[in-house]
């Protein structure tokens, strides 16, 4: 089945009980046992497993094409879990300009654990292989990168893991399956905040790791979802559930507004750079065109002139909420260097865009007018 039809039927059927078409919610935390002491329906205490939460495992494992799915209860809670299975001395391969929730998760949670990080350029596979030591178990990968948008080789990334016997995890969290698949180019494990698109409401928390293959990784971070306790409930399974009945449709209207918005702010005199892979001057634009089905709904751009020029910008729009987050229904913009905090690599003057689902001609408008 193609995709906008898995997004629909994957891992739903019909109500039995009641011949409902939308899955009810499970609220119950408990189970009953069969009089031989069984659970014959699967379930026995919420926290290990729910209805709610196998319908949404199942839908984003299909959805992915990968062979299964586990989901916690933020996209953050996912990289805790991967990080507390990793073994005492691994080394970890990242970007640059990572998600700076990894470098706060390893300063802080992981403050006395002993692993190694390095952070490299990963659109330079030269860089990358250069990185690799003998205990390099995990290679993290983001592309389109936050919040600069470089765009990194999947294949080649998968390849430097594989030959260094780690696994690679992809973020895709900007694409979504509709717009890139990592499996595709010879990625192990794949995920996403579920916060973002796949919710795409911003009225859920949550987050999900999907593999490929059977691994010790993904089995481990299993392990921290039902014995750790970070599961999302039934309702955000069920929210996050509907939300992706749409996701199809709605990555498309994304697409197309953040393509029109980035064209008009490539082309004005206040704007410095554009960062979003689908401009033909983009350094990633072509290794995007060949593994991206479009180009996202992310985009970044400098104003010209300092940290006090772009915050008034931000200041003087009237559609796009200044807000953290992405992939909702409204547009937000977001100064990332005030966000990210000291020690940020993002330019003072840059900032960060989710391009909504509003009409793109009423964006372009708020954006001439805060540019103005």
């Amino acid at each position: 089945m193609r995709i906008e039809t898995l997004a629909v039927h994957a891992g739903r059927s019909i109500d039995r009980s009641s011949g409902a078409v939308t899955p009810p919610i499970h609220l119950s935390t408990t189970f009953e046992r069969a009089e031989d002491g069984n659970y014959p329906l699967g379930f026995s205490y919420s926290r290990e497993d729910n209805p709610n939460r196998r319908m949404l495992e199942q839908c984003l494992a299909a959805l992915e094409g990968g062979k299964e799915a586990v989901v916690l209860s933020s996209g953050l809670a996912v990289l805790t879990g991967v990080l507390q299975g990793l073994e005492p001395g691994d080394h970890i391969l990242a970007p640059g300009d990572v998600y700076y929730g990894l470098r706060q998760v390893l300063k802080t949670v992981f403050a006395k654990w002993p692993l190694e990080v390095n952070y490299v350029d990963m659109t330079d596979l030269n860089a990358v292989r250069s990185a690799v030591r003998p205990n390099t178990r995990l290679v993290w990968v983001e592309t389109p990168s936050n919040p600069l948008l470089k765009i990194s080789d999947l294949a080649g990334i998968a390849e430097v893991a594989r030959k260094a016997n780690a696994i690679s995890i992809c973020d895709g969290t900007f694409t979504t399956p509709v717009v890139q698949r990592p499996f595709q180019f010879g990625i192990d494990m794949v995920m996403h905040s579920t916060t973002k698109y796949m919710g795409g409401h911003s009225d859920v928390v949550g987050g999900v790791l999907t593999t490929r293959f059977d691994n010790y990784l993904f089995e481990r971070v299993r392990n921290s979802q039902r014995y750790g306790g970070a599961v999302p409930s039934p309702f955000d399974c069920w929210l996050i559930l509907r939300g992706v009945s749409t996701l199809s449709c709605r990555m498309r209207a994304h697409l197309e507004n953040a393509s029109a918005v980035a064209a008009y702010l490539r082309g004005h005199s206040a704007v410095e750079k554009v960062y979003y892979p689908g401009l033909p001057d983009h350094s990633g634009h072509e290794l995007a065109a060949r593994q991206m089905a479009g180009f996202g709904g992310m985009l970044s751009f400098q104003v010209r002139g300092s940290r006090e020029e772009a915050m008034a910008v931000a200041a003087k729009l009237r559609l796009f909420t200044r807000a953290t987050s992405l992939g909702g229904p409204h547009s937000f913009v977001e100064h990332r260097a005030s966000i990210e905090g000291p020690g940020t690599k993002t330019p003072e003057n840059l900032l960060r865009v989710s391009v909504g689902l509003e009409n793109a001609s009423d964006l372009i408008e708020d954006l001439e007018q805060a540019l103005r």
